[in-house]
């Protein structure tokens, strides 16, 4: 088989991670040791690379060398190949297959509707917790595949992928605990009731711009279909009725619902919508008793996080101020990492975000814009030279 034309993974890899922009540190850490390659290559003997991998928007159509990509990769856990060109399941497989250690796999708006994906590829990914398609177009024969193979799959994002309908497979899904399928065209119930039949366990459904415009389902059968569910989102729906918004007490778990922008809120005003809220007060105490007086609880913004600096093998916990800008946290990390603060590129990783790292453009920005809460990671890279 001809190899892709285009630019392979290897070869965006060594680009971004090679030796002149990180050079090898001497002494105990993650060194890897690359065999001698041709002349005129820009490998290296040695690469430094951090666990997780954001390369999104570099233009990869395949995958390179795969005893390259196993020996660079044998401890990668994170992989961000968004917004590339990867349209041959095949060429992802042959990635993935060399990263033992991933558990977190994004391949959005990546043209991968134009290959079927075979259950052998597919096994390639058994090892992946969380899996992000958005984007992708991908068919639900695709998405079965995948559910097929990977037996501890938990998190899921299938969003902008036109999906009408909802195909729902012989085999039930009981690892997934968080679907988000946003900005589709899912209007009908009896599409979504599909989606507690497929993932039992769900706990996190992630519905929002999906015009759904009805709650058909009777209360019983609604306590079996999503019997986990904890949270649900239905932002911009298309429900009308109040009798759809009781409809959602069937769910015997339910903490959580989000419905700003549906049209049935619309002709309120934001207090007349609180008032809506308040006249179910003795509703909700049949049901759940009377609360406790409420602790005293500090709503002030937070003005510090404790955070896990990573630089090539070093990791660091450390506390910084929210009100610093990004340039200011060049500044306190200079001697940690001994770079020049022109020549630092900062990443910030949420722990609870399923996109990835975000790097840190803007000097003047301040950090509490960023959402950074304690565990957060903070990544440091040298720049390009």
């Amino acid at each position: 088989m001809d190899q892709p034309s285009g630019r392979s993974f290897m070869q965006v890899l060594c680009e971004k991670y090679s030796p002149e922009n990180f050079p090898y540190r001497r002494g105990p850490g993650m060194g890897v040791h690359v065999p001698a390659t041709p002349q005129g290559s820009p490998m290296k003997d040695r690469l430094n690379l951090p666990s997780v991998l954001v390369l999104n928007s570099c233009g990869i159509t395949c995958a390179g060398d795969e005893k390259e990509i196993a020996a660079f990769c044998a401890h990668v856990s994170e992989l961000d190949l968004s917004d590339n060109k990867l349209e041959d399941w095949h060429e992802v497989s042959k990635i993935v297959s060399n990263v033992p250690q991933l558990e977190f796999l994004n391949l959005s708006s990546n043209p991968l509707n134009l290959s079927v994906l075979e259950r052998t590829c597919a096994g390639s990914f058994s090892g992946v917790r969380k899996l992000v398609l958005n984007n992708s177009k991908a068919s639900w024969e695709t998405v079965h595949t995948i559910l097929q193979e990977l037996p501890d799959l938990e998190e899921l994002f299938l969003c902008l992928n036109d999906y009408e309908t909802v195909s729902c497979p012989s085999i039930r899904c009981h690892s997934l605990k968080l679907l988000h399928i946003t900005d589709n065209n899912l209007q009908d119930w009896t599409e979504i009731r599909k989606l507690g039949v497929m993932f039992p366990s769900l706990d996190t459904l992630v519905l929002a711009n999906n015009h759904l415009n009805a709650i058909e389902e009777p209360d019983d059968s609604l306590a079996r279909l999503f019997p986990n569910l904890r949270s649900i989102s239905l932002h911009k729906s298309g429900l009308q009725s109040w009798e759809d918004i009781d409809k959602l007490n069937s769910f015997p778990k339910l903490e959580e619902v989000r419905l700003l922008g549906i049209p049935l809120l619309q002709p309120y005003t934001t207090e007349e919508r609180r008032k809506l809220v308040i006249a179910r007060y003795h509703e909700l105490i049949t049901k759940y008793g009377k609360l406790e007086p409420l602790a005293e609880v500090d709503l002030r913004p937070q003005s510090s996080a404790k955070v896990e600096v990573h630089f090539k093998d070093q990791v660091e916990e450390m506390s910084i101020r929210l009100d610093q800008t990004v340039a200011e946290l060049k500044k306190q990390l200079k001697t940690l990492v001994q770079l020049p603060t022109s020549n630092m590129l900062l990443y910030y990783f949420d722990h609870e975000a399923p996109f990835g790292p975000e790097e840190m453009k803007y000097s003047s920005r301040a950090l509490h814009s960023f959402g950074i809460r304690d565990g957060d990671k903070i990544f440091v890279e040298s720049k390009t030279k």
